[in-house]
């Protein structure tokens, strides 16, 4: 693809990062200053891959300003990557990942031309069969609770090799519970991503919930340590 530069690094090791962080924080916001707003205050509470969402207005500016302002050890992604063209300006804007909400072949193969990470969204055995098919090794089980931790433990039976990322409906207190399931790390959206901010107090209350979240709940970097493949 002209114009998409490579990658930061190679999309297994992508993978390798994102299961030491174990959470891939995802933006949903109604205007670019909201998104960044939500994205500053939970990178400087600690939080470390995010996925800004295409349905967000200027979601690539949103992404380069995010990258621009971070180090390598901070992950942004592209989120709700719904066409080709989404696929290319998110790979030009930066983006470290990319995640679609669907597997249609065409996608796949233009987001796997980018070079990145690609998380296609699966439900099904044969949609993880589909896109296992063209070459992916990493999925976003979605919507995650329509099937819960039981379902992700019974497509790992004829899928073990294959990275699944459930996410949409998890709440903060069942993330531990889909790891154990054997997720490669979980997706949290509106449950510890508000679409916006008023104000200096509730930026503060979500710093203090992501605080929480991070150092309790997450069980810290050890356990996210143990969860890295390879």
């Amino acid at each position: 693809m002209m114009g998409v530069g490579m990658p930061a690094c190679p999309p297994e090791k992508m993978l390798d990062r994102i299961a030491q962080i174990g959470v891939i924080v995802v933006i949903r916001s109604a205007t670019k200053a909201d998104a960044l707003r939500v994205s500053r205050v939970l990178l400087g509470a600690g939080v470390k891959a995010l996925e800004v969402t295409y349905t967000t207005p200027d979601a690539s500016k949103v992404i380069t300003t995010l990258r621009r302002e971070t180090s390598g050890e901070v992950l942004v992604g592209a989120g709700t990557i719904r066409s080709v063209d989404d696929s290319l300006r998110a790979a030009e804007s930066g983006a470290d990942f990319l995640v679609s909400p669907g597997s249609p072949p065409r996608l796949i193969e233009a987001m796997l031309a980018t070079g990145r990470l690609v998380l296609p969204g699966v439900l099904t055995p044969t949609e993880v069969m589909h896109a296992r098919s063209l070459g992916v090794s990493a999925v976003k089980l979605f919507p995650a609770a329509l099937v819960g931790p039981n379902g992700l433990r019974a497509l790992l039976g004829p899928f073990p090799d294959v990275a699944f990322v459930p996410t949409g409906g998890i709440k903060m207190d069942e993330v531990v519970t889909w790891l154990d399931a054997g997720a490669h790390a979980v997706g949290l959206g509106s449950t510890l991503a508000p679409a916006s901010l008023s104000g200096d107090i509730p930026a503060q209350e979500l710093a203090l919930r992501v605080h929480r979240f991070l150092g309790d709940a997450l069980g810290g970097p050890q356990r996210r340590a143990s969860r890295t493949r390879g």
